[in-house]
Protein backbone atom coordinates (compact mmCIF):
# COMPACT_ATOMS: atom_id res chain seq x y z
CA UNK A 1 0.00 0.00 0.00
CA UNK A 2 0.99 3.42 -0.27
CA UNK A 3 2.04 6.10 1.75
CA UNK A 4 -0.69 8.43 0.54
CA UNK A 5 -3.27 6.06 0.28
CA UNK A 6 -2.37 4.65 4.21
CA UNK A 7 -2.77 8.15 4.99
CA UNK A 8 -5.98 8.13 3.76
CA UNK A 9 -7.34 5.59 5.11
CA UNK A 10 -5.46 6.43 8.26
CA UNK A 11 -7.28 10.02 8.31
CA UNK A 12 -10.89 8.54 7.26
CA UNK A 13 -10.41 6.49 10.33
CA UNK A 14 -9.25 9.41 12.18
CA UNK A 15 -12.32 11.35 11.08
CA UNK A 16 -14.63 8.59 11.90
CA UNK A 17 -13.43 8.07 15.86
CA UNK A 18 -12.95 11.93 16.07
CA UNK A 19 -17.04 12.25 15.62
CA UNK A 20 -18.01 10.10 18.33
CA UNK A 21 -15.16 12.25 20.91
CA UNK A 22 -17.88 14.81 21.80
CA UNK A 23 -19.88 13.64 23.51
CA UNK A 24 -17.13 12.51 26.22
CA UNK A 25 -15.11 15.44 25.72
CA UNK A 26 -18.30 17.15 27.40
CA UNK A 27 -19.24 14.47 29.99
CA UNK A 28 -15.39 14.39 31.05
CA UNK A 29 -15.20 17.78 31.30
CA UNK A 30 -16.18 18.00 34.86
CA UNK A 31 -15.19 20.48 37.99
CA UNK A 32 -13.10 19.89 40.61
CA UNK A 33 -14.76 17.19 42.85
CA UNK A 34 -16.88 15.83 40.36
CA UNK A 35 -16.51 12.27 38.40
CA UNK A 36 -18.04 13.38 35.22
CA UNK A 37 -21.13 15.54 34.03
CA UNK A 38 -24.50 13.71 34.05
CA UNK A 39 -26.66 16.31 32.52
CA UNK A 40 -26.74 18.89 29.76
CA UNK A 41 -26.50 22.24 30.26
CA UNK A 42 -30.16 22.28 30.49
CA UNK A 43 -30.12 19.97 33.06
CA UNK A 44 -31.34 17.20 30.68
CA UNK A 45 -29.81 13.56 31.52
CA UNK A 46 -26.82 12.71 29.20
CA UNK A 47 -26.17 9.02 28.23
CA UNK A 48 -24.06 7.30 26.52
CA UNK A 49 -20.26 8.86 25.82
CA UNK A 50 -19.97 8.00 22.29
CA UNK A 51 -21.22 10.36 19.33
CA UNK A 52 -22.35 14.25 18.93
CA UNK A 53 -22.91 15.98 21.96
CA UNK A 54 -26.56 17.22 21.19
CA UNK A 55 -28.81 16.73 24.01
CA UNK A 56 -32.40 14.95 22.01
CA UNK A 57 -34.71 16.74 24.87
CA UNK A 58 -33.53 20.26 23.84
CA UNK A 59 -33.14 19.36 20.12
CA UNK A 60 -37.20 18.60 20.14
CA UNK A 61 -37.81 21.34 22.63
CA UNK A 62 -35.86 23.74 20.19
CA UNK A 63 -38.20 21.98 17.28
CA UNK A 64 -41.51 22.64 18.97
CA UNK A 65 -43.67 26.08 18.29
CA UNK A 66 -42.10 29.01 20.34
CA UNK A 67 -45.26 29.22 22.75
CA UNK A 68 -44.50 26.00 23.81
CA UNK A 69 -40.77 26.11 25.45
CA UNK A 70 -40.03 26.32 28.99
CA UNK A 71 -37.82 28.99 29.67
CA UNK A 72 -35.07 26.89 30.45
CA UNK A 73 -35.08 25.26 27.13
CA UNK A 74 -35.53 28.33 25.34
CA UNK A 75 -32.07 29.28 26.88
CA UNK A 76 -29.61 26.36 25.65
CA UNK A 77 -27.59 26.03 22.35
CA UNK A 78 -29.08 25.81 19.19
CA UNK A 79 -30.94 23.07 18.47
CA UNK A 80 -29.46 21.17 21.30
CA UNK A 81 -25.82 21.18 20.80
CA UNK A 82 -23.82 21.84 23.59
CA UNK A 83 -20.39 21.20 21.91
CA UNK A 84 -18.88 20.98 18.43
CA UNK A 85 -17.76 17.83 16.50
CA UNK A 86 -15.49 19.73 14.15
CA UNK A 87 -12.72 20.32 16.03
CA UNK A 88 -11.66 16.66 17.65
CA UNK A 89 -12.58 15.36 13.78
CA UNK A 90 -10.36 17.03 12.12
CA UNK A 91 -7.24 16.84 15.05
CA UNK A 92 -7.83 13.03 15.56
CA UNK A 93 -7.90 12.71 11.35
CA UNK A 94 -4.55 14.78 10.87
CA UNK A 95 -3.22 12.62 13.63
CA UNK A 96 -3.80 9.72 12.47
CA UNK A 97 -2.81 10.86 8.95
CA UNK A 98 0.65 11.96 9.86
CA UNK A 99 0.98 9.31 11.79
CA UNK A 100 0.44 6.60 8.85
CA UNK A 101 2.34 8.76 6.69
CA UNK A 102 5.70 8.23 9.12
CA UNK A 103 4.83 4.78 10.44
CA UNK A 104 4.34 3.18 7.36
CA UNK A 105 3.03 -0.57 7.36
CA UNK A 106 5.00 -1.83 10.18
CA UNK A 107 2.26 -3.39 12.32
CA UNK A 108 2.95 -0.65 15.59
CA UNK A 109 0.79 1.81 13.30
CA UNK A 110 -2.62 0.02 14.91
CA UNK A 111 -1.61 1.38 18.29
CA UNK A 112 -0.94 4.45 17.36
CA UNK A 113 -3.98 4.94 15.44
CA UNK A 114 -6.15 3.13 18.39
CA UNK A 115 -4.42 5.70 20.86
CA UNK A 116 -4.86 8.82 19.04
CA UNK A 117 -8.26 9.49 19.75
CA UNK A 118 -7.37 8.88 23.11
CA UNK A 119 -5.28 11.60 23.34
CA UNK A 120 -6.90 14.01 21.62
CA UNK A 121 -9.82 13.44 24.07
CA UNK A 122 -7.30 14.34 26.86
CA UNK A 123 -6.04 17.44 25.11
CA UNK A 124 -9.43 18.75 24.73
CA UNK A 125 -10.80 17.87 28.38
CA UNK A 126 -7.40 19.45 30.12
CA UNK A 127 -7.52 22.21 28.09
CA UNK A 128 -11.33 23.01 28.84
CA UNK A 129 -10.97 22.49 33.11
CA UNK A 130 -7.01 21.29 33.51
CA UNK A 131 -8.47 18.09 34.51
CA UNK A 132 -6.29 14.78 33.51
CA UNK A 133 -9.44 12.23 34.04
CA UNK A 134 -7.97 8.82 35.89
CA UNK A 135 -10.73 6.90 33.97
CA UNK A 136 -8.55 8.01 30.79
CA UNK A 137 -4.91 8.22 32.21
CA UNK A 138 -4.20 5.20 33.62
CA UNK A 139 -6.62 2.84 30.89
CA UNK A 140 -4.48 5.08 28.21
CA UNK A 141 -1.06 4.06 30.02
CA UNK A 142 -2.35 0.32 30.54
CA UNK A 143 -3.47 -0.23 26.57
CA UNK A 144 0.17 1.19 25.20
CA UNK A 145 1.95 -1.23 27.34
CA UNK A 146 -0.20 -4.32 26.47
CA UNK A 147 -0.91 -2.69 22.77
CA UNK A 148 2.87 -2.88 22.27
CA UNK A 149 3.50 -6.18 23.96
CA UNK A 150 1.41 -8.07 21.83
CA UNK A 151 3.32 -6.01 18.60
CA UNK A 152 6.75 -6.91 20.07
CA UNK A 153 5.41 -10.61 18.66
CA UNK A 154 4.45 -9.48 15.52
CA UNK A 155 7.55 -9.81 12.49
CA UNK A 156 8.89 -6.49 11.24
CA UNK A 157 7.87 -4.16 14.13
CA UNK A 158 10.46 -1.40 14.77
CA UNK A 159 10.69 -0.65 18.44
CA UNK A 160 11.44 -2.94 22.01
CA UNK A 161 8.77 -3.11 24.65
CA UNK A 162 11.53 -3.40 26.65
CA UNK A 163 12.28 0.10 26.44
CA UNK A 164 8.31 1.44 26.16
CA UNK A 165 8.13 0.00 29.42
CA UNK A 166 11.32 1.84 31.08
CA UNK A 167 10.16 4.82 28.91
CA UNK A 168 7.40 4.44 30.84
CA UNK A 169 8.85 3.82 34.45
CA UNK A 170 11.17 6.67 33.64
CA UNK A 171 9.08 9.37 32.29
CA UNK A 172 6.36 9.07 34.85
CA UNK A 173 9.34 8.92 37.66
CA UNK A 174 10.14 12.21 36.09
CA UNK A 175 6.91 14.00 36.16
CA UNK A 176 6.41 12.70 39.66
CA UNK A 177 9.44 14.39 41.24
CA UNK A 178 8.51 17.32 39.28
CA UNK A 179 5.06 17.04 40.80
CA UNK A 180 6.89 16.54 44.66
CA UNK A 181 8.92 19.77 43.99
CA UNK A 182 6.14 21.95 42.70
CA UNK A 183 2.91 20.48 42.63
CA UNK A 184 1.10 23.92 41.94
CA UNK A 185 2.50 23.88 38.40
CA UNK A 186 2.36 20.12 37.85
CA UNK A 187 -0.70 18.54 38.59
CA UNK A 188 -0.59 14.29 39.48
CA UNK A 189 -2.62 14.10 36.31
CA UNK A 190 0.10 14.86 34.10
CA UNK A 191 2.55 12.46 36.16
CA UNK A 192 -0.40 9.37 35.18
CA UNK A 193 -0.54 10.69 31.30
CA UNK A 194 3.25 10.71 31.46
CA UNK A 195 3.37 6.97 31.66
CA UNK A 196 1.14 6.19 28.50
CA UNK A 197 3.30 8.93 26.99
CA UNK A 198 6.84 7.33 28.10
CA UNK A 199 5.71 4.03 27.04
CA UNK A 200 4.88 5.39 23.37
CA UNK A 201 8.08 7.57 23.10
CA UNK A 202 9.84 5.00 25.18
CA UNK A 203 8.77 2.04 21.89
CA UNK A 204 11.42 3.86 19.75
CA UNK A 205 14.13 4.09 22.06
CA UNK A 206 15.92 7.06 24.65
CA UNK A 207 16.64 9.58 21.94
CA UNK A 208 12.76 9.58 20.97
CA UNK A 209 12.07 9.79 24.36
CA UNK A 210 13.92 12.75 25.19
CA UNK A 211 12.93 14.49 21.98
CA UNK A 212 9.40 13.84 22.82
CA UNK A 213 9.93 15.14 26.54
CA UNK A 214 11.63 18.22 25.61
CA UNK A 215 9.01 19.07 22.30
CA UNK A 216 6.58 18.96 25.29
CA UNK A 217 8.06 21.32 27.68
CA UNK A 218 9.20 24.05 24.74
CA UNK A 219 5.48 23.57 23.27
CA UNK A 220 4.34 24.34 27.16
CA UNK A 221 6.85 26.94 27.61
CA UNK A 222 5.99 28.66 24.18
CA UNK A 223 2.15 28.61 24.84
CA UNK A 224 2.43 30.02 28.72
CA UNK A 225 4.98 33.12 26.64
CA UNK A 226 2.31 34.12 24.24
CA UNK A 227 -0.28 34.21 26.75
CA UNK A 228 2.05 36.29 28.95
CA UNK A 229 2.75 38.50 25.94
CA UNK A 230 -0.85 39.16 24.87
CA UNK A 231 -1.73 39.77 28.76
CA UNK A 232 -3.86 36.97 29.19
CA UNK A 233 -1.94 35.18 31.59
CA UNK A 234 0.68 36.21 34.46
CA UNK A 235 3.98 34.32 35.19
CA UNK A 236 2.05 32.35 37.40
CA UNK A 237 -0.37 31.26 35.89
CA UNK A 238 -1.21 27.75 35.66
CA UNK A 239 -1.81 26.35 32.11
CA UNK A 240 -2.92 23.07 31.51
CA UNK A 241 0.47 20.65 30.56
CA UNK A 242 -1.64 17.58 29.00
CA UNK A 243 -2.12 19.31 25.86
CA UNK A 244 1.91 20.03 25.72
CA UNK A 245 2.70 16.51 26.76
CA UNK A 246 0.46 14.98 24.21
CA UNK A 247 2.09 17.33 21.73
CA UNK A 248 5.56 16.29 22.46
CA UNK A 249 4.26 12.57 22.41
CA UNK A 250 3.26 13.04 19.13
CA UNK A 251 6.46 15.30 17.79
CA UNK A 252 8.32 12.33 19.43
CA UNK A 253 6.54 9.71 17.87
CA UNK A 254 6.64 10.84 14.56
CA UNK A 255 10.07 11.94 14.63
CA UNK A 256 11.02 8.23 15.98
CA UNK A 257 8.31 6.26 13.85
CA UNK A 258 10.35 7.91 10.48
CA UNK A 259 14.26 7.10 11.35
CA UNK A 260 13.17 3.70 12.89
Amino acid sequence: MSTGLLATVAALWGAAAGALLPRAAYRFSAPQGQEWLTACPAGHPVRGWLGRARCVHCTRTAAAPARTRTATAAGTTTAGAYGSTAPALLATALVCAALAAATGTRPELAVWLLLAPAGVLLAIVDFRVQRLPDPLTLPFAAAALLLLGLVSLVPEHAGEWTTALLGALALGGGYFVLFLINPAGMGFGDVKLALGAGAVLGWYGWPTLMLGTLAGFLSGAVYGGALVVARRAGRKTAIPFGPFLITGAFVGLLAGAYTA
